[in-house]
């Protein structure tokens, strides 16, 4: 907005998973809890509570290494519809501030508040009142960052944890970056935290002793980008579109790691039919079309394959990525080997095709209208509710890690 400085705030919700499990068992609370399934189980962790986070439990950890460290853990399952139904309440709250919001993901946002001031007073004074309506309206905490970008929001709200608001004043960025490990900015893993490390790029601050096109040939885009990061500009990487702007996922995925390999074909395909419900119901859900459907395979030695097939038309159906996955499998499987993961890929996103032969036509419609109902039971009922009779015998929990479906702000479109 013109003549207003920008005010981007980053919304996170604190130990989300966890939280939202100890509303419904208080005795959960105050104690080292572990989020994704059991200690015996192949799956990882997808939220740690602070107190389990104290003996080195973290996110992405194998659940059994969690076991290990933290062996007084409570494991527990975790319960994926509960955390779209407070998504949703936290939406709520954050739509009542501002109409331009953006949920990276079921527990973080971001909120762009330029302009507001009128309505909700200056930055410190908003984030304190977002802050207490969030704990009245949803009983859970947050963490609040303020910055003149999503870069400094979204690291600031990171040193605010838990339950804080830190503002990072405009024309401070680079003052506030300067001392952070290089790790700090969002899109630094673990190999660019080595290749820079390499260069004597420890801190955020000896990023600013380059100049950008000695980093531009050293890293390629990736090297303008972090120039622009270590001023605390919205440069390149995670951030290429304002806050509230439709876009669209590149893809599509869900897999499935057994907690015992297995090489019973009927078992495996009906994985591949539960795989290719939860897709088709994402694909749905975004008014997307894919045309290149792909499978993953890691067999039992850990030895991983991809395969991918393009259709002739885009589609959204269950049936259809099933039939394509299944295809993929028997073609590439060796049978009799026991498989620990798969997984179905979705992309190639395109205009829905006209059918030119009408029974298929026929059969495509009955289809879609079927599965748009199928849907609105999910909504209503939760995503384990309605499942194809192939896909039963290869039910297994929906891994709370993963992309959901029915995410806030991107509810199901026409297209």
């Amino acid at each position: 907005m013109a003549g207003f400085l920008k005010t981007i705030f980053h919304v996170d919700m604190d130990a989300f998973f966890v939280s939202v499990e100890e509303l419904f068992d208080p005795s959960l609370k105050a104690k080292p809890v572990v989020v994704g399934g059991q200690r015996h189980e192949r799956g990882v962790v997808s939220a740690a509570s602070y107190e389990a986070r104290k003996f080195g439990v973290h996110s992405a950890m194998p659940l059994r290494t969690a076991a290990k460290v933290c062996p007084q853990a409570i494991f527990v399952n975790g319960h994926p519809d509960r955390y779209r139904e407070y998504s949703e309440k936290v939406h709520s709250v954050l739509t009542s501030f501002s109409p331009l919001v953006e949920m990276a993901s079921v527990d973080e946002a971001y909120i762009d508040m330029t302009g507001t001031e009128r309505l909700h007073g200056p930055p410190l004074r908003a984030a304190n009142q977002l802050h207490r309506k969030m704990k009245a309206e949803t009983q859970l905490n947050c963490s609040i960052g303020i910055g003149s970008s999503r870069l400094i929001a979204k690291v600031s709200s990171a040193k605010a944890k838990p339950n804080g608001i830190l503002w990072v004043l405009p024309g401070e960025e680079a003052r506030f970056l300067a001392p952070l490990d290089v790790r700090d900015i969002p899109g630094v893993g673990k190999v660019t935290e080595q290749n820079l490390q390499a260069l004597g790029i420890r801190k955020v601050g000896d990023l600013c002793r380059f100049d950008d096109t000695f980093l531009e040939e050293r890293f390629g885009k990736w090297g303008l980008a972090l120039a622009g990061k270590a001023r605390g500009e919205d440069a390149g990487g995670w951030f290429d579109t304002e806050v509230g702007a439709d876009s669209d996922p590149k893809s599509v995925s869900h897999e499935h790691t057994y907690n015992e390999d297995t090489a019973a074909q009927n078992q495996l395909e009906s994985t591949l039919m539960r795989l290719s419900e939860m897709v088709g119901r994402r694909l749905r859900e975004g008014g997307l079309h894919a045309r290149t459907i792909q499978i993953k395979l890691r067999y039992k030695d850990f030895t991983t394959i991809t395969r991918a097939h393009t259709l002739k038309a885009p589609t959204q159906l269950d049936t259809e990525i099933f039939e394509q996955a299944r295809a993929l499998f028997r073609k590439n499987w060796r049978e009799g080997a026991q498989v620990r993961l798969l997984g179905v890929h979705a992309s190639s996103f395109g205009e829905e095709a006209e059918q030119g032969d009408m029974l298929e036509g026929d059969r495509r419609k009955r289809w879609k209208h079927a599965l748009s109902a199928a849907d609105r039971l999910r909504d209503k009922f939760g995503e384990s509710s309605v499942s194809l009779a192939a896909g039963m015998k290869g039910g297994f929990r929906e891994r709370t890690h993963e992309n959901p479906v029915g995410l806030p702000g991107k509810g199901r479109q026409q297209k």
